[in-house]
């Protein structure tokens, strides 16, 4: 009987537990989460007034790999070299503090990041266009998923 007693404290206990950090990590949650897309919302903004003032909307990353390099040179950038600002994965380590290298660390996130483009348009959301599965395909000899991206994204712009 006395075990039972003490594995109810233990329960009780861990509820308890459970709850109090609720409490306290639940707002802090909540505010980060907040702050984060405040911050995307920020980056969007300073897209839209200091590049849409240049004529520019879209952020490209790419990188110098050949499974990708020629097809964006021939296929992509003679379409969009006005409207574009390109950042070179392959050259990351010159990269300076900048607002298409902060807006590629907000956006760009962890996965499937190069090659992608990101287009921004006033007032509305941001339009990812994401190539890296595409061209996993493309790499094997399917060109279908390829193409409906590059063409999605060249009417985005």
């Amino acid at each position: 009987m006395k075990l039972e007693g003490s594995e109810n404290l233990k329960n009780i206990s861990f509820k308890i537990l459970l709850v109090f950090l609720a409490v306290i990590f639940l707002p802090v949650i909540l505010i980060i989460g907040i702050l984060y897309y405040v911050w995307g919302f920020i980056l969007s903004f300073m897209a839209w007034t200091i590049w849409g003032l240049q004529g520019r909307n879209t952020l490209l990353i790419y990188s110098d790999s050949p499974i990708w390099l020629n097809y964006f040179e021939q296929e992509v950038l003679p379409y969009i070299n006005k409207k574009v600002i390109v950042l070179n994965w392959s050259e990351r380590k010159q990269w300076k503090l900048s607002l298409a290298v902060l807006i590629f660390k907000h956006f760009g996130r962890r996965q499937n990041f190069n090659p992608m483009a990101i287009v921004f348009k006033p007032f509305r959301f941001n339009k990812e266009f994401r190539f890296y599965e595409a061209f996993k395909d493309f790499k094997h000899g399917k060109f279908d998923k390829l193409e409906i991206t590059k063409e999605k994204f060249l009417e985005s712009i």
